[in-house]
């Protein structure tokens, strides 16, 4: 099973990756860890990359697109594939057509998780998490038990991330609009795109992505 996970900054594609990772041996392909790993084994396009980003420069799809042909022949995406972050254009997106019908492989689905987006902000810029353990709290709906002191290791450290401000998400977010969401059309015509509530709880998320790859 090979599928798109769509969804702007904050709207858990991540958390549910993880899980697809976890329960079904799904791989997770997110363009940033592809383009770390090439430069890292210093493949053919992974220098390319290397050579481009060291010049300052923006990755071309070209390259992207060249560096997810060499991770599609990997062994370990035999179980299926779910990509994240990439195709963010209508081009990518043709790309990754002509990619995948070369290599004998289909797309499955492309799945949004759609949010409210002033319910996503307050999601994001409320989240704070133990600087030693990870464990994620939130200002309002997940204060530790006893304030200051992580429920899970007894840490009084917590931090938050820098960009999770109302500034820089509302950003993202417009960013997302503006390129991301463009090509939605593209995988509309064949039928592709289903639809998530990205805002219920996480376990319910969970439960419609699987009822979408189990054909329920």
């Amino acid at each position: 099973m090979n599928i798109i996970l769509l969804g702007p900054p904050g709207a858990g594609k991540g958390t549910q990756a993880s899980l697809l990772e976890k329960d079904r041996g799904m791989v997770q392909l997110s363009t940033g860890d592809m383009l770390r790993a090439a430069v890292a084994a210093r493949s053919e396009t992974g220098l390319r990359a290397k050579a481009v980003m060291d010049a300052g420069g923006l990755v071309s799809d070209e390259i992207v697109t060249g560096i997810l042909s060499e991770r599609l022949d990997q062994p370990d995406v035999a179980k299926g594939f779910i990509l994240d972050g990439y195709p963010r254009t209508a081009a990518q997106a043709e790309s990754l057509d002509r990619l995948l019908a070369e290599k004998g492989m289909k797309l499955d689905h492309v799945i949004e998780l759609v949010v409210d987006e002033e319910a996503l902000v307050d999601r994001i810029t409320g989240r704070f998490s133990c600087a030693s353990c990870g464990e994620g709290y939130h200002d309002r709906y997940k204060q530790p038990k006893v304030e200051g002191v992580c429920d899970v290791c007894g840490s009084t450290a917590f931090k938050r991330r820098p960009d999770d401000n109302e500034e820089t998400v509302r950003n993202r977010l417009v960013e997302y609009r503006a390129k991301t969401a463009p090509i939605l059309p593209h995988f509309e015509a064949t039928g592709l795109v289903r639809r998530v509530d990205g805002m219920a709880p996480m376990p319910e998320v969970t439960r419609a992505i699987e009822a979408i790859l189990d054909g329920r």
